[in-house]
């Protein structure tokens, strides 16, 4: 059997805590104090050199986002302008696709009729109405009159 010899002293265990622990203690205090009497004397000049730098890296930074944003309008502008004319030229050419069709597809002489005009309101209601029938009748039998004259002649 081996026996170990091991000197455990429990007090003396406990007492080096106690002393590490309030040798941190002291020196939280202490740096406590450093901190204050910093702030006091020499605290100010860093923070204005702080705010200074955080001045120029502020408008570094709007400037360069500044600078971002301009050259994305730029491209948008350009490409909602090349979709327009693109929109513009295909809506051109159907029109004319569609002329062109109707051109060939269409006689060449169609009658000619004009369509009836609509009456003017009135005020008073019962006569002007009449009146107003009587003009229509005899524009729908003109109109009649030259579709078939036209008709005639083709």
């Amino acid at each position: 059997m081996l026996k170990t010899n091991l000197n455990l002293q429990p007090n003396r265990i406990s007492e080096a805590a106690m002393n590490a622990s309030r040798q941190m203690w002291l020196a939280s205090l202490g740096a406590a104090v450093v901190t204050r009497d910093w702030v006091q004397t020499e605290a100010g000049d860093v923070f204005k050199t702080l705010v200074k730098e955080g001045t120029v890296v502020e408008s570094r930074a709007i400037r360069f986002v500044g600078d971002r944003l301009e050259t994305s309008f730029s491209l948008a502008n350009s490409v909602w302008k090349e979709t327009r004319r693109t929109v513009e030229s295909t809506v051109k050419q159907a029109a004319d696709t569609a002329v062109s069709l109707a051109q060939q597809v269409l006689p060449k002489s169609l009658p000619a009729f004009e369509l009836p005009r609509a009456p003017k309101a009135r005020k008073t209601a019962a006569k002007p109405a009449k009146r107003a029938m009587k003009r229509t009748a005899k524009v729908v039998r003109k109109t009649k009159r030259t579709g078939r004259a036209a008709t005639k002649r083709a």
